[in-house]
């Protein structure tokens, strides 16, 4: 696969993976600059010496057909599957297959919304139904766009060990898992998310790979000494050899977008991607990102997790920036979160009070260069004048749930009152919220970290780390077991049938409180400068967001008690148009529907564990 337009990496040269020509003919390319041989060995078929090209890349054309498995033997000995296979069928040790390129989309008509009007829903594939497939997800795509959901977000789908993991062990990333339905199901999913009105947000892994079926080191240099992640070896993106390592992944992640019509791509933790070169790997994928978007003349957006809190991670690549779309932002769920459970361990002793979740509404980082007690150095920059759709918030997400040791989700931490609290808190922001699967309705199960690992060693390591990585904090209980088939069956949400009518109730909620927000001028209009958020007492804060003649006042309540504190309003009529109370929404008692307001410092009743939405009368 010949590249003379550079492909979006910068570096014109081959693409590595198969291509199916037609007439039983494939075309194989693999970047092997280790190996001074490469045969390609076909099931069935006599081994086929590839041509050595330029940098360190072998070719071929051979007759292999879709569904034919195939390997690569390097220097005569060393047999290993594709780098940059396109299907795993037999798993990660296994052989790799060749795949048909075309499918038949009827999504033609599919237009991806604008990046304001996103809301995600965070899914895992393996956890959201029994079948843990993503055949299975398509029956309740009308279910999520029901909620007002605008993208359903995949946690990441590259064949990982196994058929359970979270995903951020995946070792091939062209290749959709197999025990999901590998890559037609994934197509057939995306073709379906679009004709249901969803865009599909695709969760990728450019930090490290997963440990075990990781054989891309006997190819060529894609590793680092220099660097360590958490998790394990640093990619090489700066290194001797790293321009091709730059392009196996910019390919990867224009492959999801072209053949997969994917909408957006989530990078995870681009915090632990060390680049020291003048264009850094996430500035030069994200503009290989957005020119194929241009091409296909479609909206595809670069949507970064980091925990930088550096703004420069958004801003455009000729201000300096790495030019992503928007970025996850950790600042305004601390901040909720310990307001909403009073934890102050680990990372959430930065937090606590009103006033930081005050600064997470008016600045979306709450820490922009003050220093960090966690950190025990200063931390972040300033976010002040980004656009409020840049960022992407929410009270809890696979992250924050799954690395509690007992994976507990906000429903077994807090009471039912403070969970239509933290959605509404959410939900009327200006910035773009997400969902957690399950979150919508409280699941109470939990969402806990699981495995199946093949090597012994590997998962007592796992077992081992996990353990450790608590230390910081002061919960209690031992861990689950990784790799105990029973860890991943408890984190299988709730069927519809056994949900309760509290479950139905918040479910309503949310839909409620997301069918505000894209109906009210001033809640859809993300626009940090259009926020203002003032603490009432220790407990309370009242949001006000406005765009021209549209004004509206949230009251966020986070006391156990009622409290009447000075409001700060502008004097006149406000019309209730939200009240978490009331008894529709099985709570204690509503709020009047009109508040007379005779000065800014008339004081309001805010009951307790509630959100009121007031609108100014004009």
């Amino acid at each position: 696969m010949r590249d003379e337009q550079t492909n979006g990496a910068g570096i014109a040269g081959f693409v590595p993976g198969t291509r199916y020509i037609g007439d039983g003919r494939c075309e194989f390319v693999v970047w092997a600059p280790y190996a001074d041989t490469v045969l390609l060995e076909r099931a069935g078929g006599d081994p086929v010496p590839m041509s050595r090209c330029e940098n360190g890349y072998y070719h071929t054309i051979a007759e292999a057909a879709p569904g034919a498995l195939y390997n690569y033997l390097l220097n005569g000995s060393l047999r290993r599957p594709d780098p940059a296979s396109r299907f795993q069928p037999e798993g990660v040790h296994g052989s790799s297959e060749v795949i048909a390129c075309s499918y038949a989309w009827t999504d033609q008509e599919w237009n991806a919304p604008a990046l304001a009007n996103y809301v995600f829903y965070e899914l895992h594939v393996g956890t959201f139904s029994a079948e843990g497939t993503l055949a299975s997800i398509i029956p309740h795509l009308s279910y999520i766009k029901d909620l007002g959901v605008t993208a359903v977000e995949l946690m990441p789908v590259a064949q990982f060990p196994g058929s359970r993991n979270w995903g951020y062990d995946g070792v091939f990333p062209f290749a959709a898992q197999n025990s999901y339905g590998g890559p037609q199901a994934l197509k057939e999913f995306v073709n379906a998310a679009h004709v249901a009105g969803l865009a599909v947000v695709l969760d990728v892994v450019y930090n490290h790979l997963g440990p075990e079926g990781n054989y891309l080191r006997d190819f060529g240099p894609y590793f680092t000494e220099r660097y360590h992640t958490p998790w394990g070896e640093a990619l090489n993106f700066d290194g001797p050899g790293s321009d091709e390592v730059r392009r196996f992944f910019i390919a990867n992640a224009l492959y999801w977008v072209t053949d997969f019509h994917v909408d957006a791509l989530r990078l995870d933790a681009v915090h632990a991607i060390v680049d020291s070169s003048a264009r850094p790997f996430v500035q030069e994928l994200s503009t290989a990102i957005h020119e194929r978007a241009s091409e296909l003349n479609r909206r595809v957006y670069v949507i970064a997790e980091s925990d930088l809190n550096d703004a420069r991670v958004v801003k455009p690549e000729p201000e300096g920036g790495l030019g992503c779309d928007a970025v996850w932002s950790d600042s305004f769920h601390h901040a909720l979160h310990t307001m909403l459970t009073g934890e102050s361990d680990g990372y959430y002793q930065d937090f606590g009070s009103a006033a930081h979740l005050a600064k997470a509404y008016e600045e979306a980082f709450v820490y922009a260069g003050q220093y960090s007690r966690f950190r025990r150095r200063r931390h972040g920059n300033s976010a002040r004048g980004i656009p409020g759709e840049r960022f992407v918030v929410c009270a809890q997400n696979h992250d924050q749930i799954g690395n509690r040791p007992q994976g507990q989700r906000l429903s077994k931490l807090v009471e039912f009152e403070a969970l239509k609290l933290a959605a509404g808190a959410v939900l009327l922001s200006p910035y773009l919220p997400l969902i957690f699967m399950g979150e919508e309705y409280g699941e109470t199960a939990p969402f806990l970290y699981f495995t199946s690992h093949g090597d012994p060693e590997l998962v007592e390591a796992v077992r081992r780390g996990r353990r450790e990585e608590f230390a910081a904090f002061s919960w209690k209980g031992e861990v689950p077991d990784p790799q105990d088939e029973s860890t991943f069956l408890r984190c299988r949400l709730t069927a519809p049938h056994l949900q309760n009518e509290f479950q139905h109730t918040l479910r309503d909620f949310y839909r409620a409180v997301l069918r505000l927000r894209r109906q009210t001028p001033a809640l859809s209009h993300l626009a940090m400068a259009h926020c203002q958020a003032r603490v009432l007492d220790d407990a309370a804060l009242l949001i006000r967001r406005w765009l021209d003649g549209n004004e509206v006042a949230i009251f966020l309540q986070f006391s156990s008690n009622a409290t009447q504190p000075a409001a700060g309003l502008t004097a006149g009529t406000w019309v209730k148009r939200l009240d978490s109370t009331d008894l529709i929404w099985k709570g204690p008692g509503g709020m009047p529907a009109v508040l007379e307001l005779a000065s800014r410092e008339s004081p309001i009743r805010l009951p307790a564990k509630s959100i009121l939405v007031y609108e100014r009368n004009s």
